[in-house]
Order: structure tokens, then C-alpha cells, then sequence
């Protein structure tokens, strides 16, 4: 099932309009969880006709309303406007569930690799400026420490990402003050409290491992609510940065629903 992209209007004046597409089932969800969905892509793709994302699809075909935006072609892959451009997202989603789901509907956002950058970096921004309103965060492999100093990144050259992850960062942060702004590398955010529930995914293999270990981490310390699930290595996970699925959705996928169930009760 192929979905396609289509234009709505921001909710701010000055902010051009919002290239998003909607994976959904026929599923009988009279309450269906909606999920902006960010992709990855390192700071470096331009977004627009890309292919279906593998998470974004089965999570849609298990019960979820599942909206991707194009947060890159607009801001240029450049921070703040990443940022501004997926808060205009998330924000039009929320004032609009009736229109993708229900007024009852929980609001998730979600973000593989450098999507879960901006989808953590999000979730900081909706507790500060729609407090309440985010229901949870689901990062997958984020990409959110600039220093690429860990142990576990010294891997990234074994799938060919070392040289790439740096030059996204470069681009990312071209116009900021460094990366001192916590929307901009959550990972060295200091007041992570009352941030939204996070349901956060890796694997022993991922080069990413370490950094998003640590975050759930600070999360959890911080008394956030964090269910954290790390892939055996060998399993496939790293084909994320290729686009690619595997074995591990399903687990995704019912990681997802139990943290949904959580959440509800």
C-alpha cells in the first residue's frame, strides 16, 4: 500500500505550508493513537518522494495513525528550523485529531536516527510550549550526541556512517551556537523532567548504542517514564539506516502497543 505525500496549512501565518503523508490500515480503532513520524537521513536527505519507511508502515498496519512530515525540505536539514518546522507539525496535528483519528486519541511523536534528534528535541519543546498535549516519545536509534566520542561509535566505520553522521552534524549545526540548545542535542540537555513517557529502541550492535543508552538513562533519573528495549546484535537493526526493516518490527510494533496500554491506564 503506497501512500502519498500531500500539503496542509500551518498554523502559523508566516510558515509555509506542511508536506505530510498518512499511513493507516482499515482497522476498526475508533481511538487510534497518532504518531508524527520523523525519518532519519543524517541532517543530509532532502525528504519529499522518498519510499515508505519500514516502522512507520507497520506500525500503521497494527492500529496506529501513523503521520510522516517533511521536516527537512523546508528548514534545509538546518537548526532552528528543523526544530520550528516540526513543531508546526505536531502542533497542527494536535488541534486536528478528529481529522486522523479522534479527539481521544493519544499524540506521539516518533524519529529514527536523525528523526529521533528532532523527535527528542520536539518533546522537550512540547513540554515548554504545549504542556500536556504529547502523550509520548518513541526514539529509535537517535542521533543526539554531536561529540561522536563513544565507545560504541567507534563501530559507525564498520557500516560505513562515521563519515556521514559527521557531516550531518556539520550541516545540522551550521547556524547555531554550537550545540549548547538543548532542542538541538538533547543529549546534553540538564532539566529533563517532566518530558513526555519514552519508549526507546536499539541494539548491541548499533553505533548509536551507547548515546541512546545514556539518554534513557538521564531520563529515567530525571523520573520520566522509560521503556527501553536493546536488540540482540546480529539482528538486523542497523538496516534502519538504510531504510530498511526486519525481524525486530514486530517486537517494535508490541513494545509499542504495551507502552500505549501504559500510558491509557
Amino acid at each position: 500500500m503506497n501512500t502519498q505525500w500531500h500539503t496542509i496549512e500551518s498554523s502559523g501565518a508566516a510558515q509555509p505550508p506542511l508536506s505530510v503523508r498518512v499511513y493507516k490500515s482499515g482497522g476498526e480503532n475508533r481511538t487510534p493513537p497518532l504518531v508524527l513520524y520523523l525519518r532519519g537521513g543524517s541532517f543530509l536527505e532532502q525528504g519529499g518522494q522518498c519510499p515508505e519507511l519500514p516502522v512507520a508502515r507497520a506500525l500503521a498496519d497494527n492500529g496506529a495513525v501513523v503521520i510522516e512530515a517533511d521536516y527537512s525540505t523546508t528548514s534545509c536539514n538546518e537548526f532552528p528550523a528543523v526544530i520550528d518546522c516540526a513543531f508546526e507539525a505536531l502542533d497542527c496535528l494536535s488541534n486536528h485529531r478528529k481529522q486522523y483519528g479522534s479527539a481521544k486519541s493519544l499524540l506521539f511523536v516518533a524519529g529514527e536516527e536523525a528523526g529521533g534528534n528532532v523527535a527528542a528535541g520536539l518533546a522537550l519543546k512540547a513540554r515548554d510550549r504545549m504542556p500536556g498535549k504529547l502523550a509520548g516519545q518513541i526514539l529509535l536509534s537517535p542521533m543526539i550526541d554531536p561529540l561522536m566520542a563513544s565507545t560504541s561509535f567507534r563501530d559507525a566505520d564498520k557500516i560505513g556512517m562515521r563519515q556521514r553522521w559527521a557531516e550531518g552534524w556539520s550541516h545540522y549545526l551550521a547556524k547555531a551556537c554550537g550545540f549548547a540548545h538543548p532542542y538541538a542535542a538533547p543529549c546534553h540537555c540538564t532539566r529533563l523532567n517532566r518530558v513526555a513517557p519514552a519508549l526507546i529502541f536499539t541494539a548491541e550492535d548499533d553505533p548509536l548504542r551507547d548515546e541512546t543508552v545514556n539518554y534513557a538513562g538521564r531520563l529515567s533519573d530525571a523520573g520520566v517514564q522509560v521503556r527501553q528495549r536493546v536488540f540482540p546484535a546480529g539482528s538486523g537493526w542497523t538496516g534502519l539506516y538504510r531504510g530498511e526493516g526486519g525481524k525486530w518490527l514486530s517486537s517494535v510494533c508490541a513494545e509499542f502497543s504495551d507502552f500505549v496500554q501504559d500510558l491509557k491506564h
